[in-house]
């Protein structure tokens, strides 16, 4: 069987990657109902895990649950579990640690699947290095590339007997578990505002999947990219540059426009220094106004539809006017809003190879 693999990532905070991850698994889960989607929420605060799993109180009471398991059903379980078994071994029962999200909240729909979030990703961050920076103790082991594709590894293992479409939510900050996420997939997603500091993130995004060229002279051996391209581990191409919170940063007329002057610069400026570094195009890029409209896409905001649905754990195509309660408080959601989303959403997944 088959699968498509991308992770929401941007090495900037606030752009919405997991609410992006949210609304993008259930959509596609709602137009491919013969596939099976899977999030893989490799984000220590877990947001989108307690969004799939009910939102709200609800949800961060599921993901509390899931984490405190003898061994837990989450990303940190599942880590623990193939690190301690060691590189020959085989992998563990994904049953225990990838839930049909429906189980907990009928909301969902059937054939979407998670594992989930979990916080203490982060404090088991140094005992990630010190696997993957292991000594080789045969002439055929790899201990960096074994830990950093254990989740590249859980799809394709997941997908033997389904088509599934995979997405990976990231934290913004470069520390190993991101790079676990980074190299679970085939293709980026990476979120962006219409601010200066997305300009900037773009261009560090590059250095640190690809580096620099030439390699920083002292530090350049330690990167990722440097071992990525020595142990023959694929760096995942950017599919889509998703414009995100325009509003905030611009007036509503300058919103439809996904990206930045600045920041389509950056990327298109990249894109002709190896045209690798992304997607195959679908037609000739010659201009950067070919680039924007290829790569990019502007989600504007999500408006009150989109974030009463990810509080609430439901889909935005389940959502029908009238008030719902968002921490104490009555908001109304209008019809047009939600549409308004709907179609938002679908102009994403139209791009998406699914």
């Amino acid at each position: 069987m088959s699968h498509t693999s991308y992770a929401i990532w941007n090495n900037k905070g606030g752009v919405g990657k997991s609410t992006i991850t949210f609304h993008l698994a259930l959509r596609v889960a709602e137009r491919c109902p013969n596939k099976k989607v899977l999030v893989i929420d490799l984000c220590p605060q877990a947001n989108a895990s307690m969004m799939l799993l009910g939102g709200g109180v609800i949800g961060e009471k599921t993901v509390l649950d899931f984490c405190t398991q003898p061994t837990p059903m989450t990303v940190v379980g599942y880590l623990s579990e193939v690190i301690s078994g060691g590189e020959r071994a085989p992998l563990p029962n994904l049953d225990h640690f990838i839930k049909n999200v429906n189980d907990y909240n009928k909301n969902i729909p059937k054939n979407v699947y998670l594992l989930c979030g979990d916080g203490n990703l982060e404090p088991m961050a140094p005992a990630i290095t010190m696997a993957a920076n292991a000594p080789k103790l045969t002439p055929v082991s790899n201990p960096w590339s074994w830990v950093h594709t254990i989740f590249k590894r859980l799809i394709e293992e997941f997908s033997k007997e389904s088509d599934v479409i995979a997405f990976v939510d990231t934290n913004p900050s470069f520390s190993v578990y991101t790079e676990l996420a980074v190299s679970s997939a085939e293709k980026l997603i990476v979120p962006v505002n219409a601010d200066d500091s997305s300009r900037i993130a773009a261009n560090a995004m590059f250095v640190l999947l690809h580096g620099t060229n030439p390699p920083h002279p002292v530090y350049g051996q330690w990167t990722y990219a440097e071992k990525a391209k020595a142990h023959s581990v694929q760096v995942p191409s950017v599919h889509l540059v998703v414009g995100n919170r325009l509003t905030q940063y611009a007036g509503a007329a300058a919103a439809y426009q996904a990206l930045s002057d600045a920041t389509a610069g950056i990327l298109f400026k990249a894109f002709k220094s190896d045209p690798s570094y992304f997607s195959p195009p679908m037609s000739v890029i010659d201009s950067i106004d070919d680039f924007r409209n290829e790569y990019s896409v502007s989600l504007r905001d999500f408006n009150t539809a989109g974030v009463v649905s990810s509080h609430i754990g439901n889909s935005i195509n389940n959502m029908r006017q009238g008030y719902y309660t968002v921490h104490s408080h009555n908001v109304k959601v209008n019809a047009d809003q939600i549409q308004e989303a709907l179609k938002a959403l679908d102009i994403i997944v139209d791009k998406l190879v699914l």
